[in-house]
């Protein structure tokens, strides 16, 4: 089992826990962004965004360089994959059980077709049809 230092994962999932650092990241998988560019789509201020970019780096999920006033993000996978390293437990024990259940499913009898409702007769509707 592969283990994971406990106190990076809780801080990757806080990060990770916010829609508008999920966006954020999402926006950085394409390619650095300036603050001001990662607050724009969420109409907030820069220091709004800047908080927000704080707890990424603080999760290691970017990294921010300063060229001038300018403050670039850009993204860094590593503690992503940390994460989905640690959710491929999981992964694994859902695939093997909806394995398990496919198996059982394709051993199973067939079931007969359902029986028309109780008082219809399977020709009723082509007897009011000819009416």
């Amino acid at each position: 089992m592969v283990e994971h230092d406990s106190h990076s994962l809780d801080t990757i999932f806080h990060a990770l826990g916010d829609t508008t650092r999920r966006q954020m990241l999402g926006e950085l998988a394409a390619g650095e962004r300036t603050v001001g560019e990662l607050a724009e789509p969420h109409a907030m201020s820069l220091a709004a965004a800047s908080k927000h970019i704080k707890v990424l780096e603080a999760a290691g999920l970017i990294r921010r360089d300063v060229r001038g006033r300018t403050h670039v993000c850009s993204l860094d996978p590593v503690p992503l994959m940390n994460a989905d390293q640690w959710l491929g437990i999981y992964r694994r024990f859902w695939s093997d059980r909806l394995d398990t259940l496919e198996s059982l499913l394709r051993e199973a009898p067939s079931l007969p077709p359902e029986n028309p409702s109780p008082g219809k007769k399977e020709n009723d509707d082509d007897h009011h049809a000819d009416q």
